[in-house]
Order: structure tokens, then sequence, then C-alpha cells
């Protein structure tokens, strides 16, 4: 019978086009042994504009409608991989807010851990350690997201992601973090 069903679900599998490696990612995340980190998406432009204002939407480099539909593609498609609740955290700039509020069903909570350290903002080397601290356990509660910037993903995984693409990280996180999978929606 386990046989059977271990059959069963590699032919799952193949049939919808998912890799082995990336269907056990999947369950690792739903399982709270991995965190999925994902780039917000498109938002054209490189950093932000002369007057950059956290608080103030109208001074940052925001999606477009490009991203905005990355954004409920990647809804789409977690929900495809969990139909339940999940902990979604996100950076405090708009992009990654947006992004994570057009995917996700449940809340948003910024955290400024995940907040971009492009061009001397922040502290890449703080902020990074923060973040291996705060996901330092073999398990999180439920399946959880972080949305982010390319800068704060390379630094911890070594990987320069396009944008909207997302990784599942082994728990608890290390540098680099372990890659179980990369995805990036067409």
């Amino acid at each position: 019978m386990v046989l059977m069903k271990g059959f069963l679900w590699l032919m799952l599998c193949v049939w919808s086009g998912v890799s082995w490696a990336d269907a056990a990612a999947w369950q690792a995340w739903r399982d709270g042994k991995a965190v999925l980190i994902m780039r917000h998406a498109l938002a054209p432009g490189v950093g932000d504009p002369v007057g950059f204002v956290l608080e103030d939407c109208n001074t940052q480099r925001n999606l477009n409608d490009v991203g905005r539909s990355q954004s409920l593609a990647w809804g789409k498609h977690i929900r495809e991989q969990y139909s339940g609740s999940i902990e979604v955290y996100s950076s405090q700039w708009c992009r990654c807010l947006e992004t994570a509020r057009l995917l996700s069903e449940d809340d948003v909570t910024p955290l400024p851990i995940l907040n971009s350290f492009f061009a001397g903002q922040g502290d890449r080397v703080g902020q990074t350690q923060a973040l291996l601290q705060r996901f330092s356990q073999q398990t999180v509660g439920q399946p959880t997201l972080l949305v982010t910037h390319q800068v704060n993903f390379t630094a911890l995984t070594q990987v320069y992601p396009s944008s909207a693409e997302a990784a599942i990280l082994s728990l608890p996180l290390t540098l680099p973090a372990k890659i179980l999978a990369r995805i990036q929606l067409e």
C-alpha cells in the first residue's frame, strides 16, 4: 500500500509538471521545515528615487501591472500548494508590501530585517544575522513566506534572483542558506 501511494504521488508530480525535488521542497515548506523567500514582483528601475521616504509610496519605485499580475499568479500558485493560513512577512518598502498583500489572503506583517540595504541603506550584516537568528529553529509553526529585495535574497542565498523569483530554504537558516528549490513562475 505504501509503495502504491508513493507511486501515485510520483505520477501526480510527473503529470503536473512538478519535479520530485520541487514536490519535496513544497512538502518541507508545508511541514514548517522550510521557509519560502521571494524577491518582490516587478517594479521597474533600480534602487529608489531621490527623495525616497519609507512611509510614502509616491516617493518609491512601485509595482507595475506586470508586477501586480506576477503577485496574483504567485498567490494562486501558493494556494495550489497549501490551502491553510500562512505566516507572511514583508519588507516595509511599498513594492514588497503590495506583492505580499496581492498574493496572500492572510495578514502581512512588516518585518524591518527584510528591508533593503541597497546602496548603503540599512545594515547588510546586521539584518542578515537577525534573519538567521529569527529562523534558527528546525521548524516554524506554519508555512512561512518572506517577501524582500534582491540584495537580501542574495546575501542569504548567494543567488541573484529575478523579480518575483522565490526559493524554498531549509530550516534552520544558515549562511549560505540551503536551497531546496528555486521557483520562477512563467
